[in-house]
């Protein structure tokens, strides 16, 4: 997790250098100062330096992985990588709400009455799916 982190927290003053140079160039011209891009990209800024923060406390809380070793073999890094269910139907379901969602700003906000109820009830059946039936632990 050492160059995540190192990635996302020096990306974070990149934001902030942009949010300042945007500002001072929006001032400079006619219309004057636009302050919604500026808090925009400050923000992002805020962003990126949050997750840079969330990884670096997980990063003490893990051990330490093979990406983060200067002598690591890529055969280190073999093995089970996580739980995935692979005959699961919940993230196609999910997907369909995400794009009735999605069409609901095309079409008709309408939609999302559709879309909403849907996208609830496949997230609480994707989490649950191991939870009861054939996969119960």
């Amino acid at each position: 997790m050492k160059i995540e982190t190192r990635l996302f927290i020096a990306g974070a003053p990149l934001f902030f250098l942009a949010a300042g140079v945007y500002a001072w160039w929006t001032y400079s011209t006619p219309e004057g100062w636009e302050p919604v891009g500026t808090l925009c990209i400050l923000l992002v800024g805020a962003m990126v330096l949050m997750v840079g923060a969330y990884l670096a406390l997980t990063a003490r809380r893990i051990d330490e992985r093979p990406e983060d070793k200067l002598d690591a073999e890529i055969a280190d890094a073999a093995g089970d990588q996580g739980v995935f269910a692979p005959w699961s139907w919940w993230p196609l379901a999910i997907a369909a709400s995400a794009a009735i969602g999605f069409l609901a700003m095309a079409v008709g906000w309408w939609m999302l009455f559709i879309a909403f109820p849907m996208a609830i009830i496949a997230l609480v059946g994707w989490v649950f799916e191991y939870s009861r039936g054939q996969h119960a632990h």
